[in-house]
């Protein structure tokens, strides 16, 4: 299943993991309202692929590798430093998105919590914490990786669960929700300062002590993230293309300076203004055969093509390609039609239609992964430019007066997943995007089975 959330600003985190398969198609559907005006003479496909998607693929595995089982292994010589810090890096990964994920499913539903709910979840990364920290390894290169590991995720954890003490409904229970959150974030305050972990430069400095936490969450990442290439298919044919509309363009204009020189007969001032009005014809003329021929050569193929490698052996472990373009709401499958619910309003609606085929090769995959995890940010920016500031006015009738409001204006974006497995098994998923120019304000799931 995919999942929708929302990042900073106007950007959607778009996340899913990837099971068992060596194949898997992933379509995403993008629905702008027709009033934005949005078209691929404002923003190209191309301009859009580059600066509205941006992918991340990692490892991922149900399974914990336990650090304190390798740091006994490596303490024993038998488990090199590079093993010992990737497999450290899995365990503090695999823990951060699923407090991640925990924190914000108990404050996305904006309902009331119960004690045992928000405790349980508390219990959960102390005992994650304390199993990290059951096996200090002894090797000094061993243990400057782990320290930074275990300060990031004390940091984290203290973060995630004061998040959960600012936002979290008040309930009846609330006051003791809070007690447990802040005595496990003070215990994780007072953690890293007993081990020295930061300077009180850094802890008196708030910008500071966020951007050391964003590198030490890089450096987790790093060993578990593929590496990427991405080229950009079709270059050859582009040639091929350019020089086949300037070669066909130029057969006419030498038929017509031909003709020309038959009709005015020598070089005169009109043969000369003749001249002049047919290369200026063939400029013009040339480029629009260039793109028309270009867009249907090119038309349903990929127009991208990455290369995974694995980060630790450079070895090449998948391969995708990827489309981008503009749809009409004619031309879309008859499942997408069905979810999406035909209205006259969305003939207006301008179509971005996102396409990725993947193929991995999980037998070249780290010992223990068969699984991966695609989160790919998508960026609403450059649309949101499209909408106007301001607010309307809205007037009604209260106790015989007539009152005015002010409301922001807003706009409602549609977006609609699919998943096709190896074994043709197909996941549709809808969303509401609620957004006005400065950033997205609500995000709704639709079951797409009413």
């Amino acid at each position: 299943m995919i999942t929708v959330e929302k990042k900073d600003g106007h950007k959607l985190k778009i996340s899913h993991v990837i099971q068992e398969t060596t194949n898997r198609e992933l379509d995403l559907y993008i629905f702008v309202p027709g009033e934005l005006g949005l078209s691929r003479h404002i923003i190209t496909e191309e301009e859009f692929f580059h600066n509205a998607i941006v992918g991340k693929r990692t490892y991922y595995s149900d399974i914990n590798h336990l650090p304190l089982v390798h740091s006994r292994l490596a303490s024993r010589g038998k488990l090199s430093t590079e093993q010992y810090r990737l497999s450290l890096s899995l365990y503090a990964y695999q823990y951060a998105l699923a407090l991640e994920k925990t924190t914000q499913m108990l404050l996305d539903d904006k309902e009331e919590r119960s004690l045992e709910e928000v405790e349980e979840v508390a219990q959960l990364t102390i005992r994650i914490l304390k199993r990290l920290r059951r096996n200090v390894p002894s090797d000094q290169k061993l243990h400057k990786y782990y320290e930074n590991v275990d300060n990031y995720l004390s940091w984290f954890t203290e973060q995630k669960l004061l998040e959960l003490v600012a936002h979290l409904p008040r309930s009846s229970d609330y006051s003791d929700i809070k007690t447990l959150l802040l005595d496990i974030s003070a215990a994780e305050s007072a953690h890293r300062i007993e081990l020295k972990y930061n300077s009180s430069k850094a802890m008196d400095d708030l910008t500071r002590m966020s951007n050391k936490m964003r590198l030490l969450r890089r450096l987790i990442e790093y060993p578990v993230t593929m590496k990427e290439k991405t080229t950009e298919l079709g270059q050859n044919t582009r040639k091929v293309v350019t020089g086949f509309a300037a070669g066909f363009v130029m057969i006419f204009v030498t038929l017509m300076l031909m003709k020309a020189r038959g009709v005015l007969g020598d070089i005169t001032a009109s043969f000369i203004l003749v001249l002049s009005f047919i290369y200026a014809a063939r400029e013009v003329f040339k480029d629009d055969l260039k793109v028309m021929l270009w867009r249907w050569v090119r038309k349903g193929k990929p127009k991208w093509r990455k290369q995974f490698f694995d980060a630790n052996s450079n070895q090449l472990i998948g391969r995708q390609l990827e489309w981008m373009e503009y749809q009409a709401y004619k031309t879309l499958d008859k499942e997408i039609r069905r979810v999406r619910k035909h209205k006259v309003s969305q003939h207006e609606e301008t179509i971005l239609h996102y396409k990725s085929t993947t193929r991995m090769s999980p037998t070249k995959f780290l010992t223990g992964y068969e699984q991966t995890r695609e989160s790919i940010i998508l960026d609403l920016r450059s649309i949101t430019k499209l909408m106007e500031k301001g607010s309307q006015k809205i007037y009604q009738l209260k106790d015989g007066q007539v009152a005015k409001e002010s409301v922001e204006k807003r706009h409602l974006i549609n977006l609609i997943t699919r998943e096709t497995d190896e074994d043709k098994t197909v996941r549709i998923q809808r969303w509401k995007i609620i957004m006005n120019r400065s950033k997205i304000v609500d995000i709704e799931p639709i079951d797409v089975d009413k």
